[in-house]
């Protein structure tokens, strides 16, 4: 019999991971043949919550989950898992800053990062999606020495999917023509989502699109800013779209990447080729090789307006760091 990927899901009473259990619990994660354990962490207050998500996944009688626990304790969510999904974090609140949600958030990801390296498997896998995604990442990483820093990433695969909806719309084509889009840097406003270096049925989108103010306008503007315009048209953040974002970037990363394709996700920047700073967790366009590593495309040529606009991302984690320095 095979044995069960264990995966631990944090914030699993929230809209993000309500969305996202059921389908890894469908094998849409790992496949059809593949058993999943869920491990699923929340804070006290909203464990009566979870206990209503977990009777609605046993009621759901998927034949490949296995097993199901809940807890508000990151000792056993963490216990044995070969992939945490960190979804659950402090929320913006009214009147916070990016660098209050910074410093609300650290403390959170020094706990899950300490208790991952004391009680995952040997094999674990961080995606980190709680927002600011980069940095909380970055303290994660920090906090689990024993963890090779390569098994960590920030997901910026919503800001992707994202831009390649926008291209495809403007070009009237099905977004599954739209290639090569990625995104560099912080998973913020200040991200650039690279449409120099993107395709469009094979065509390079500049070609398509012909456009470049639109491009660099709107184009640009609605991705950086598409979160808040989400809640202003909801009322609520993206929940649906980043589960499957989550679901997007996890696959990517652990199926080799199509020829001549790539797909985005925030890592390590130690020995970047791009010269960027080491010490951060910066998305890059990346490929996963046949032996199943991360690795970030190399040699393209970058324009002087695109570079301009990933060193201003660069200054934004930079800053972030410095904020945060203490628990790093």
């Amino acid at each position: 019999m095979t044995k069960p990927i264990r995966v631990a899901v944090t914030g699993g009473a929230g809209q993000i991971a309500y969305s996202l259990l059921f389908r890894i619990g469908n094998g849409e994660l790992f496949g059809a043949n593949q058993p999943v354990a869920l491990q699923i962490l929340e804070i006290p207050p909203a464990m009566d919550a979870l206990r209503g998500v977990l009777m609605e996944l046993e009621d759901s009688a998927q034949p490949l989950l296995r097993e199901v626990i809940i807890t508000d304790q990151p000792n056993i969510a963490f216990k044995d898992a070969n992939w945490a999904i960190l979804v659950g974090g402090m929320p913006r609140g009214p009147g916070m800053d990016r660098s209050d949600l910074i410093a609300a958030n650290g403390p959170i990801f020094v706990e899950q990062g300490r208790a991952l390296n004391e009680q995952a498997a040997a094999d674990i896998r961080v995606l980190v999606v709680a927002n600011p995604c980069n940095s909380n990442c970055l303290v994660a990483k920090a906090n689990a020495p024993d963890i090779p820093p390569e098994r960590f990433y920030a997901m910026t695969r919503l800001d992707e999917n994202r831009a390649s909806a926008q291209l495809a719309v403007r070009a009237g084509v099905p977004v599954g023509d739209v290639s090569k889009i990625a995104i560099w840097g912080n998973h913020s406003n200040t991200q650039f989502p690279n449409f120099e270096h993107a395709f469009i049925q094979g065509e390079p989108a500049e070609s398509v699109i012909a456009d470049r103010a639109w491009l660099e306008g709107e184009f640009l503007s609605t991705v950086q800013n598409r979160g808040a315009a989400v809640i202003n048209a909801r009322g609520k953040s993206s929940a649906a779209s980043a589960a499957n974002a989550a679901l997007d970037s996890i696959r990517s990363l652990i199926n080799p990447t199509p020829a001549g394709d790539w797909y985005s996700a925030a890592i390590a920047s130690e020995g970047n080729p791009y010269g960027l700073a080491d010490g951060l967790m910066y998305s890059f366009p990346l490929r996963t090789t046949e032996d199943g590593a991360a690795a970030i495309v190399d040699g393209l040529a970058l324009s002087d307006y695109a570079l301009g606009k990933i060193k201003e991302s660069e200054a934004e984690l930079l800053a972030e760091r410095e904020a945060i320095a203490n628990l790093l």
